[in-house]
């Protein structure tokens, strides 16, 4: 279908709830949404297009056509783009990297001997469950944990069947476990092991390292040495896997706190479960940059806790998404109990979001490489300044004089959104006699974009952004200089506020662009400027050292550094200092000074 048909389709649909999928060409899926009224979000696509992000538009580019699936309300929506996402994976919608489930700890309480397994999901069968976790590794390393820390069989006999059948295996031999297939302990003790190993998945360590505190101290009182370094080793191993937090909170977590953040390059999505107020395990994934965060964030706690098959009794969101209430019903209808989904706006939620907040900016910035930083920063800069495509190669102009004396520009060049030196370039100004920064600008450009026309050596990149030191007026007056030489860059103006740092870029045409709030291209473009600066000023202050040194001034008996260059800078050059009275000289020298630099030139009897 072509745009205009899509567009036609579009606006041809009912306002009422409902789902949309985008297909290519080859019928594939590409992007599955929900909508309150179908016919307004569906017909945004096909006629707003200025307003899209980069990645909306690439992907109505391949939208070949589209279905729609109505709803009888915006609940059953939900639930069935939920289900659409999880089937077909769409490459333009936000995805989890693995959204195949999550595996749980099975401890079977039936058996008489319960053992710990792996399970898939959790089934109506007597057995325990615990989790879900990160994955069949991190769930396996918490078993084997355990397993290790109560002296557990970890081989593949049965109990009490097997018992007394084989001689102990070399676990036995280690200290690994304690035997059990020998008969003793018992079926008391392994049963209370067991149950100690519940009270630890469910988070509750100290009271079982208590009570392994009271036995040890009881065994020693009795002279049972041995047995109290035994239970000693193992309430320490009890308290030390406390303490690690080793364990999920999984099903146990009364709070998850949501936390999402974006670099330059890289988007993380964070959750931080809470178990009474204690902080007990953390969740993140770090993904693509989102064109909008609240939509990141609600597509990926719908595919989160449905992936996991649990959530707590409450979910802490950094920012308010639009359906928040509907997942809520929905999360609680799937699992069978009440969650409550909220945005705190203060309190010890909002310290709770903070926390998640700081965590997932934390793992972005960690993945965030200094390159993807720089092409983050680049790709930002574009967006906000409405470029076809991102500046790589830019040019930053300054003027440098002191009341009109040894005028000089310099031209600095940022490629990939680092300083090429060896681009960098002196403009000494030629025919100025007083300070004009429009006429002294007009000349730089044009000089340059005379030698690039030419394709001379040095100068014949052409870059993607001008930068002006100055405003409005600067931009401007670059702008008619190069009109009439054919040269179309886009030009900005660097706006300073009263600490010289810029703090917005503006158009020839006045229209201003603040950079204040966007923290990576204000440190970008404050570098270009501060760059800029100092290599105009370091070029004017050569050449002035340069003149002063090199006049007749230095034999003057009483005249130094100081005196030469405020000479200098009030008459500009040596003749003029020469014509001058004692009178207009000691307007800048003290008396007998200027009396000396007049007598040097006339003579005493002159004087």
């Amino acid at each position: 279908m072509t745009k205009s048909e899509l567009k036609e389709k579009a606006l041809s649909l009912p306002l009422s709830p409902g789902v949309y999928l985008m297909q290519n060409k080859a019928g594939e899926v590409i992007y599955v949404g929900k909508a309150k009224k179908l016919k307004n979000r569906v017909s945004q696509y096909f006629i707003d297009s200025a307003s899209h992000s980069p990645k909306t538009r690439l992907m109505v580019s391949k939208v070949d056509h589209f279905d729609v699936i109505m709803a009888a309300s915006e609940f059953e929506a939900l639930v069935l783009e939920c289900s659409l996402i999880k089937r077909y994976m769409p490459k333009y919608n936000i995805l989890l990297k693995d959204d195949k489930g999550f595996p749980y700890l099975r401890l079977n309480l039936t058996a008489p001997y319960p053992v710990m397994t792996l399970a898939s999901k959790v089934m109506e069968d007597g057995a325990r469950y615990f989790g879900p976790y990160g994955g069949r590794y991190l769930t396996q390393k918490v078993i084997d944990t355990l397993r290790l820390t109560f002296k557990l069989p970890g081989c593949g006999k049965v109990f009490p069947r097997d018992i007394g059948k084989e001689r102990p295996c070399l676990n036995f031999q280690m200290g690994n476990c304690d035997g059990w297939c020998r008969g003793t302990p018992d079926q008391a003790e392994y049963r209370e092991r067991i149950s100690q190993v519940e009270h630890l998945l469910c988070g509750q360590y100290k009271p079982v390292a208590a009570i392994l505190r009271e036995k040890m101290l009881a065994a020693s009182e009795t002279l049972e040495f041995e047995k109290a370094a035994q239970l000693r080793d193992r309430m320490n191993a009890i308290e030390a896997l406390g303490q690690k937090q080793l364990v999920t909170a999984g099903r146990m977590a009364d709070t998850d706190a949501i936390g999402y953040a974006q670099t330059e390059a890289k988007g993380c999505f964070a959750v931080l479960h809470y178990v009474d107020g204690n902080l007990v395990d953390k969740d993140y994934e770090i993904l693509p940059l989102a064109d909008d965060p609240a939509e990141a964030v609600s597509a990926l706690l719908k595919q989160y806790y449905f992936s996991r098959g649990a959530a707590p009794k409450q979910i802490l969101l950094p920012m308010e998404i639009e359906d928040a209430e509907l997942f809520a019903e929905l999360l609680s209808k799937n699992l069978n109990k009440h969650i409550r989904i909220r945005t705190p706006q203060r309190g010890d939620g909002t310290r709770l979001v903070e926390a998640a907040q700081r965590n997932a900016l934390e793992e972005a910035q960690r993945i965030t490489t200094r390159e993807e930083k720089l092409r983050g920063t680049q790709e930002l800069l574009r967006q906000m300044l409405k470029l076809e495509h991102q500046p790589r190669r830019m040019e930053s102009y300054d003027i440098s004089n002191i009341s009109g004396t040894d005028i000089v520009a310099s031209m600095v060049v940022f490629e990939d959104g680092k300083p090429l030196r060896s681009g960098y370039r002196h403009f000494k100004l030629e025919g100025l006699d007083d300070q004009d920064d429009y006429a002294s600008m007009r000349q730089v450009l044009h000089r340059r974009f005379k030698h690039f026309l030419a394709g001379d050596k040095g100068f014949e990149s052409a870059p993607d952004l001008l930068l002006i030191d100055g405003g409005v007026n600067h931009a401007k007056a670059v702008l008619d200089e190069l009109q009439p030489m054919g040269i179309q860059i886009p030009i900005f103006g660097m706006v300073k506020d009263d600490r010289h740092r810029t703090r917005a870029l503006v158009t020839p045409a006045g229209e201003e662009i603040g950079i204040s709030g966007q923290q990576s291209v204000f440190a970008l473009i404050g570098t270009i400027q501060e760059e800029t600066h100092r290599f105009a000023i370091t070029y004017h202050r050569k050449l002035r050292s340069k003149r002063v040194k090199g006049s007749s001034l230095e034999q003057i008996p009483g005249i130094g550094a100081k005196r030469r260059e405020d000479l200098l800078k009030r008459f500009h050059t040596v003749s003029a200092i020469r014509a001058a009275s004692v009178q207009e000289l000691g307007s800048v020298l003290p008396r007998d000074a200027a009396v000396a630099v007049y007598q040097y030139f006339h003579g005493e009897e002159e004087t």
